[in-house]
């Protein structure tokens, strides 16, 4: 049973996370401020830290700095900002991964499934499937419709890091930073040429999308093409 630390100041969404996480077989215990999640992570070990950014007795920013200086914890960020420049520092300073509220608990749930999956050294990860899209991380294979993907590194990593938060949008300076390891250069036209071979990949096209949807002025998702 995975462990988890919420540190959330909202009350209801600290409780609904919890019961839902709880549901899924989770250890889950809460905190409010910076300093209570702080001694809850010291004293727990947690396997996943859920941390909002705007906690009522220190910043998340600083807490996030607090928390990497005595563990190597995975650390979901779970918060109201959006800006590109906040997802940019927060990955930057240590967090594994960015959701933006409001988010469904079943998207944070998949959020936390894919850090434990990342952390792990008890074994390969489980394919991630998305209707007939399936990625195997372990392997380093993709098929779709049963059919092998010919993918190069950066289209697989790209593709996977997408799979892992299905349906959830991702800026291309997201992508840039995460995937390309650029958070401050490069060009993010790589990214749009790199979605634009996975499309043809996919039997898609920008046109007409099936996994790749595309957010304008937002960014890109991978959505399940059956729902």
């Amino acid at each position: 049973m995975a462990s988890v630390v919420i540190i959330e100041d909202d009350q209801r969404i600290r409780e609904l996370m919890a019961r839902v996480l709880t549901g899924k077989g989770y250890e889950v215990q809460g905190a409010g401020t910076a300093l209570d999640g702080l001694q809850q992570i010291v004293g727990m070990s947690p396997d996943v830290v859920i941390l909002d950014m705007g906690l009522p007795d220190l910043d998340g920013a600083e807490l996030l700095k607090m928390i990497r200086a005595v563990t190597d914890v995975p650390i979901v960020v779970a918060t109201a900002r959006s800006e590109d420049r906040d997802v940019v520092r927060t990955l930057d300073a240590g967090a594994d991964d960015y959701l933006v509220k409001p988010f469904s608990v079943e998207q944070l749930e998949a959020r936390v499934r894919a850090v434990l999956r990342r952390s792990s050294g008890t074994g390969p990860a489980a394919p991630v499937t998305v209707a007939d899209l399936v990625i195997d991380a372990g392997a380093r294979v993709a098929t779709v419709g049963g059919e092998a993907m010919k993918l190069s590194p950066k289209e697989f990593d790209l593709l996977m890091y997408l799979a892992e938060r299905v349906g959830v949008v991702v800026s291309k300076r997201q992508l840039m930073a995460e995937v390309w390891k650029q958070p401050y250069g490069g060009s993010e036209k790589t990214v749009d040429v790199h979605i634009s071979w996975l499309r043809k990949k996919l039997g898609e096209s920008a046109a007409d999308p099936k996994y790749l949807e595309t957010v304008y002025g937002v960014g890109i998702k991978l959505v399940d093409p059956t729902t």
